[in-house]
């Protein structure tokens, strides 16, 4: 069971663990203030059925409230999150759970008749520890403005009715000041993690955003490019196949002549695209590692490049590497959620004569255990594909600490170009 627990633990991503923390963190509020509050006085009370009965009431509707209070916390943070309705049935059990449990304190104090200056810092415990739970949800469900207008109004009315019905105003007073502290304190532990998690979560959707928004972005500059190239072409096309088509019905043999000069304006066309195309899935070694260390930093990703980056490379292992490092960096932004370091480091190994290039990252979450890992995408293949030509071999794999290494080894003879086997149609000999 723990195993499991602690396999599902590592699973998450930096995001979820917060969001657990401050979750758990306010589910265990409640028991604290049981075990600190309520269970002093209930053990302190003495001998007869009446207190022993009162007291046993008063600390097991704190118990049933602080188990209710996890899923009421759960509901408020998602209310406060924006993703679920306000729990109002929920909230009114807490809310008679709470006025139960205060009628058990105050009618112990007065059976007991406590003088003590102990035992009334005691029950004065208890009594703000009971208001915690439902002033924590209730911070979480309504406004600022609206809560502290809330506490202030259940103040004054807790002073004039202490006051009119005992004729004690002091009382009163020291049950209002005894809610608004209650209320303060609960305010200052709920409020707080609520907002916090809001933040997390719009930090998140953010970096979500500004990756479909790059994405979009090649998008419209392919297709920018592409109309820039093709429009022109095709109206005149267009144009040109309605004058040989009216030619034509005239029997004109300058319908021929338009023709001709149409199919040369479509090769002239299909040979634009492909410079377009060409040019769009052209990946530059240099512009790459640039691109790589903005994104990732852009993402919070620590991104260094070491080594020999500088170096002077044919343009098709360029290319080659270029299409790792985007490749590469896709892959962390996909699958590495909680990656925060990244490291590129690009060296030429004289003894063996080859360019090695490797990137490594943290982050990566691992799978449960009995689940088997997820193949390689069609990325990696890809990049297989592409390194083949020139002899280059790929290896990728996790290693330890969540970490992911993607590695590169391209042949570098002296003279600078790839020692890969000519290459005749596609082919090595």
């Amino acid at each position: 069971m723990i195993e499991r627990v602690q396999a599902k633990w590592r699973r998450q991503n930096t995001l979820s663990k917060v969001d657990t923390y401050f979750r758990w963190t306010l589910y265990l509020i409640p028991w604290f203030a049981v075990t600190v509050g309520v269970t002093p006085v209930a053990r302190a009370t003495t001998g007869g059925t009446l207190p022993v009965t009162l007291a046993g009431t008063a600390l097991g509707l704190n118990i049933v409230q602080s188990v209710l209070t996890i899923s009421l916390l759960n509901r408020a943070l998602q209310r406060y999150l924006d993703r679920g309705p306000t729990p109002h049935r929920l909230m009114a059990v807490s809310g008679v759970l709470t006025l139960a449990a205060e009628a058990a304190l105050f009618k112990l104090v007065i059976v007991e008749g406590i003088r003590s200056p102990d035992s009334i810092g005691s029950v004065t415990l208890a009594v703000l520890a009971t208001l915690t739970p439902f002033f924590m949800v209730y911070s979480l469900v309504v406004s600022k403005r609206r809560y502290m207008a809330s506490l202030g109004a259940g103040a004054v009315v807790l002073v004039l009715l202490t006051g009119l019905v005992t004729d004690v105003w002091e009382l009163g007073l020291y049950l209002a000041i005894l809610l608004i502290v209650a209320g303060l304190w609960s305010f200052v532990i709920a409020r707080p993690s609520g907002w916090l998690l809001a933040v997390f979560w719009e930090l998140d959707a953010a970096r979500k955003n500004q990756a479909r928004l790059a994405v979009a972005e090649e998008r419209l500059r392919f297709g920018r490019d592409l109309h820039d190239v093709m429009g022109r072409n095709l109206a005149v096309i267009a144009l040109k196949s309605e004058l040989a088509v009216q030619l034509a019905r005239r029997e004109r043999p300058e319908a021929v002549e338009q023709m001709v000069e149409v199919q040369r304006i479509a090769q002239e066309s299909q040979r634009e695209v492909r410079e377009v195309v060409r040019g769009y899935r052209k990946a530059d070694f240099q512009a790459e590692l640039a691109g790589a260390r903005s994104i990732l930093r852009a993402a919070g990703v620590d991104c260094r490049v070491e080594g020999e980056e500088d170096a002077r490379l044919p343009s098709e292992v360029q290319s080659a590497l270029g299409w790792v490092v985007r490749e590469g960096t896709t892959n962390v932004l996909r699958h590495a959620a909680d990656a925060r370091r990244c490291v590129l480091r690009t060296r030429i190994d004289p003894e063996r004569a080859v360019l090695v290039l490797t990137m490594e990252n943290d982050g990566v979450m691992t799978p449960l255990e009995g689940r088997p890992a997820q193949p390689s995408g069609s990325g990696l293949r890809g990049l297989r594909e592409r390194l083949y030509p020139l002899g280059g071999t790929l290896e990728s794999g996790p290693g330890a600490d969540g970490s992911y290494r993607l590695t590169v080894e391209l042949p570098m003879p002296a003279d600078g170009r790839p020692s890969a086997g000519e290459v005749v149609n596609g082919a090595r000999r």
